[in-house]
């Protein structure tokens, strides 16, 4: 399956083998300050996430995990980089299903921003994974992600595995969602059951908050730094949680911390009658 060796990108570890990162997932930003989707102003409702992650001790490490960008601008991700490089930690992306990879490796570059898809940090691996289809919502691994994950767990047999990518590998029991997943979960799914240490997957597209072990791992989804999508619903439809997003602190063990955090104290406004996005 091997499809050619993929860098690997190093970062030192703490001292006390913990690494600390912050994920936010599904901005949908727009060109202008003023685009909106469902009626939120998204670049507002990020920029009430990133104050948030400033008044944290410094972390080491953020993950964009897709739908960055809502019109696929360079402006949008822009926006983006300029708003992530007020902070000293390294910062890497993959894209959603309205991203624009091209775009995000030209833009998303340089200060805090990196395209490396390898990270290793402590005894922990961070396996960055593009599951996006040109022009479709639904998600898929193409057989050269399929062989960077083989790759990864190979070369590295005991650091534990933090996987990501943008569309969920299991149903989260709200239907029209699930239509919308990635399409091949299986393969990974099955080297990750075969791993020598622990594994966990993390991922956005959702919009909404999960967390669930099956088979000894780990499975974990963020809420939007934008509007979130109601849980359990069979039909497209939108929540009145508030923006939100992901901390985690990885020990050497392979224990995780994980809690989500959401911007409470401002007041966002959706449209609820909008029926889809």
């Amino acid at each position: 399956m091997r499809h050619g060796t993929v860098p690997v990108h190093r970062l030192a570890a703490r001292q006390n083998g913990v690494v600390e990162l912050v994920q936010i997932t599904d901005c949908h930003l727009f060109k202008d300050d003023s685009g909106k989707l469902l009626g939120l102003q998204t670049v507002h409702s990020l920029n009430a996430v990133l104050d948030d992650v400033a008044t944290l001790p410094p972390q080491d490490l953020l993950l964009a995990t897709g739908d960055l960008s809502q019109d696929g601008t360079p402006e949008s991700y822009r926006r983006l980089r300029e708003g992530v490089n007020r902070f000293a930690m390294p910062a890497f992306w993959i894209p959603g299903n309205h991203d624009e990879p091209t775009l995000m490796a030209t833009e998303l570059t340089g200060g805090n921003w990196s395209a490396a898809k390898r990270i290793l940090v402590g005894n922990w691996q961070i396996i960055l994974l593009d599951s996006m289809v040109p022009r479709r919502v639904y998600g898929k691994l193409k057989d050269e992600q399929l062989a960077l994950v083989e790759q990864s767990l190979q070369e590295f047999p005991q650091h534990h595995a933090l996987v990501v990518l943008h569309h969920h590998p299991v149903p989260v029991d709200c239907f029209w969602l699930d239509t919308i997943g990635l399409n091949n979960p299986e393969p990974l799914l099955a080297m990750l059951r075969a791993h020598n240490a622990k594994s966990v997957v993390l991922w956005g597209h959702i919009h909404q908050a999960f967390d669930q072990e099956q088979d000894g791992i780990r499975l974990l989804a963020t809420p939007s730094t934008c509007v979130q999508f109601k849980p359990h619903s069979e039909d497209f439809q939108a929540d009145t949680e508030s923006p939100g997003y992901r901390l985690l602190r990885l020990h050497d063990d392979g224990r995780i911390e994980t809690s989500v955090r959401r911007i409470d104290h401002m007041e966002f406004t959706v449209d609820y009658t909008v029926k889809g996005y």
